[in-house]
């Protein structure tokens, strides 16, 4: 076992412990359960066992902890702080205030140390999943025989709750499936979720449920033991079997406030009224918010240790980089900016001919596009025979071959969605993912999660509207379009074209501030009789001309995806002072300049009139009080598309009788 300064590390035991409990009673609010209850679990990773250095927070091989029960976020705050991460005791005292950097629940970006948002439960399992595949693609792709430069470990501390989320099972198959052999489960098992105990709720034994997972697993059955504990962790982390690690801990919730411990009265924040004699039973003095020198001592010594083994890592790094300039260049490019036009300029021009559908078009664009990005990495939820959004030349992800592009998600929608943030918390890959866009909602927490943090996930969703057809309402989405776009920072582009779906391939794949969601079609298009630097331009805008009227301008059609061809038809039957303006963006469109919108959709012009296969009332702001928008009010049918398309009024003639109204 290794070596551990029990003395010591009980001490910082007793601490953090008073630090959570100042911290939740100063803020009148928060969760003493977790934070108590699992502080020596927290004690053997941080203060004895995980590789970091608090001064280069994003070292490319430091060991990844993600507390997945994000509700207990002190835990992580109080072990960052005495770690020696930029969290002072003032930033403690500010926990859950006003731009704080010590929110409620850990966010990615707002706090060093905190390796992803957690706290809508079970996402931080599948975060976790995803920061080891992405860290065994990277050591498969970077590490050579004479230079091994990555192989840490990501550890994920959960909870009850987070177990009992569907997310977790489908994270937790796809690791003991793939065997992921870097990645450790600490499983806080107290036996309490928050409205009762545990028992009340749950009934299956979780070590055997993770054995058939292919999971080894430990059981600590002193969980507060930290000698135990770290004996578990040694075995887990040398582990030869070539299995992902679980480690069951039977802790205590809220221990060191006996009112409360071991009932789910300890959860939240009830233990607060006896915070005072809890501190005083631990031996910490009236003094609130202490460390004492003792403490500070250790946690410096142990940094120097850890600050010995980075130099050492350095060394080997530089090596390794004078060895393989090219894998170097390869590496160091994960970070850098790559320009919209300068990609789409790698995509060939379609022609006239590829009257096709634009998810067909996808997975033309996505070759090329993965040629100039080869850290693009892309999968899907058992369907990449339907999506299409294969890379030809990439290989499948597995076991035997850790450098393939192509991740086998099977049918795990919404850990795929929290695995994709995992990769994109990394930084390293570029990461897509793939599914029917009616089954968005599957994945829409991880969606939420993406756009919150600003995680650069693409997002390849086909067969979106009603002409999916034959396969009837189930799998023809009306509603998920609009709903998507009330998503704050996620841009939607449902493209009309194979040109304008090699711009929304480009745009997508070079945003770095969030994520974007490419609605295709199932069914093929007309290709679009306008010049390709219009459509390709026009498309990284958001919004554009695609139909300017010859006469004075009288009417504004606008449409997008597959109710453009629609559009263009009725601007010919309508007469020359129709516009059409195609809108594969609305995110996008609206971050352009007034003067661009204006130009577009000039105020003068009231006579509008917008058209989608979708819920219609976010139209609205483009249409004004005097247009009208033509959409769809209720589920789909089960015929053929066209008919569906006619039953519901996604016509050509719907817009001109509308217009000639």
């Amino acid at each position: 076992m290794s070596t551990i300064n029990l003395e010591a590390l009980t001490k910082a035991c007793a601490e953090a412990r008073g630090l959570s409990m100042d911290a939740v009673a100063k803020a009148a609010s928060g969760h003493l359960g977790l934070p108590l209850g699992s502080t020596e679990i927290a004690a053997v990773l941080f203060g004895n066992s995980l590789n970091y250095n608090p001064q280069d927070t994003k070292w490319l091989n430091r060991d990844i902890f993600i507390l997945s029960a994000g509700h207990g976020s002190m835990l992580l705050y109080s072990w960052l702080h005495l770690s020696g991460y930029k969290i002072t005791l003032e930033d403690i005292k500010n926990f859950r205030q006003l731009h704080s950097i010590t929110p409620g629940h850990p966010e990615f970006h707002e706090t060093p140390g905190v390796e992803a948002t957690t706290g809508p439960l079970g996402q931080g399992v599948a975060n976790a999943v995803g920061y080891a595949t992405s860290c065994k693609m990277a050591a498969g792709k970077f590490n050579t025989e004479q230079h091994k430069i990555l192989d840490q470990k990501v550890v994920v501390l959960v909870g009850d709750g987070c177990l009992q989320e569907g997310i977790s099972q489908e994270a937790l198959s796809f690791a003991g499936h793939h065997r992921l052999d870097n990645l450790i489960v600490f499983y806080d098992s107290n036996d309490v979720t928050l409205d009762a105990m545990a028992i009340e709720t749950q009934s299956d034994d979780v070590v055997k449920r993770l054995e058939a997972l292919e999971f080894d697993v430990q059981v600590v059955a002193q969980g507060n033991n930290i000698l135990d504990i770290q004996k578990a962790y040694d075995q887990a982390r040398n582990s030869k079997s070539g299995k992902a690690q679980a480690i069951v801990c039977k802790t205590i919730i809220a221990k060191g406030i006996p009112e409360v411990a071991g009932t789910n009265k300890g959860h939240g924040e009830a233990g607060v009224k006896f915070v005072d004699g809890a501190r005083k039973a631990l031996g910490l003095p009236e003094e609130k918010f202490f460390v004492s020198q003792e403490t500070r001592k250790y946690f410096e010594s142990h940094q120097a240790k850890l600050l010995e083994k980075y130099n050492q890592w350095k060394s080997l790094y530089a090596e390794w980089k004078t060895a393989n300039p090219k894998l170097a260049e390869l590496l160091e490019s994960a970070s850098a900016e790559v320009d919209t036009k300068e990609l789409m300029a790698k995509i060939p021009e379609f022609t006239n001919k590829d009257v096709i559908a634009t998810r067909k078009a996808g997975s033309d664009v996505l070759q090329p596009v993965s040629q100039a990005l080869p850290l693009l990495v892309s999968g899907s939820a058992d369907l990449h025979g339907s999506t299409l959004n294969y890379i030809r030349e990439g290989r499948d992800f597995t076991p035997s071959c850790l450098t393939g592009r192509n991740i086998k998600f099977g049918i795990r929608e919404h850990a795929m969605g929290a695995m994709l943030n995992g990769i994109a918390y990394h930084g390293i890959f570029r990461p897509s993912g793939a599914t029917f866009l009616v089954f968005a909602d599957y994945l829409r927490p991880s969606i939420r999660i993406a756009a919150l943090v600003g995680l650069p996930v693409v997002y390849i969703f086909t067969h979106d509207s009603i002409f999916v057809g034959e396969d009837g309402p189930t799998h023809q989405p009306v509603e998920s379009i609009p709903a998507l776009r009330l998503i704050p920072n996620l841009d939607v582009i449902r493209p009309a074209d194979p040109e304008e779906t090699a711009a929304a391939f480009a745009a997508a794949f070079t945003r770095k501030c969030g994520p974007t969601l490419l609605a295709l079609t199932r069914q093929n298009l007309p290709y679009l009789a306008v010049d390709t630097k219009t459509k390709r331009e026009g498309t990284l805008l958001g919004g554009y001309i695609l139909v300017k009227e010859t006469t004075a301008l009288e009417t504004i059609i606008i449409a997008t995806g597959s109710e453009v061809q629609l559009a263009v038809e009725a601007a010919k039957q309508l007469g020359s002072g129709v516009r059409v303006v195609s809108m594969p963006s609305t995110e996008r469109f609206d971050r352009q300049s007034a003067e661009y919108r204006e130009q577009v959709l000039p105020s003068s012009c009231r006579n509008r009139l917008a058209i989608e296969a979708s819920q219609p009332d976010f139209w609205s702001k483009y249409v004004g009080l005097d247009g009208k928008v033509i959409g769809i009010n209720r589920f789909g049918l089960s015929a053929p598309g066209a008919q569906v398309a006619k039953t519901l009024g996604i016509t050509t003639d719907a817009i001109v009788n509308a217009l000639k109204k």
